[in-house]
């Protein structure tokens, strides 16, 4: 838990109080900060929140990445043997997709250089 949301719903609780108070003498001035620091502490409880959150995503993600690191060998082998499930699965469809690749590639390869355009030179 961060330090953010315990002061926020802290701030959020002495708000409530206040505006409580307001409510109860009559005074506009004191609810309407109490319910100015209720909101304060509602922004501020809402911050660390999210704070906690993309810590926690960072934290799983690092979990994730050192873990596909450790087990980077047996991730390659399952992948290796589902393509190769995939290929004798529709070895057509394999052949095409292979294909359409090396075409590609092809075109990248021999696409020839960009030229600048021609400039106009005038003679006098």
């Amino acid at each position: 838990m961060d330090k953010d949301r315990i002061f926020g719903t802290a701030k959020e609780f002495a708000g409530k109080a206040e505006g409580a108070v307001g409510d109860a003498t009559g005074d506009a001035q004191t609810q309407a900060s109490g319910r100015a620091r209720e909101a304060a502490g509602s922004v501020q409880d809402l911050y660390g929140q999210a704070k906690d959150a993309a810590r926690d995503a960072a934290d799983t993600a690092v979990n994730y990445a050192k873990d596909a690191y450790e087990h980077r060998g047996e991730t390659v082998r399952s992948g290796q043997k589902a393509m190769a499930h995939e290929v004798q699965d529709n070895p057509l469809g394999a052949l095409l997709v292979a294909g359409g690749i090396g075409f590609a590639l092809a075109l990248l390869m021999s696409r020839p250089a960009r030229r600048p355009p021609p400039r106009w030179r005038y003679y006098g």
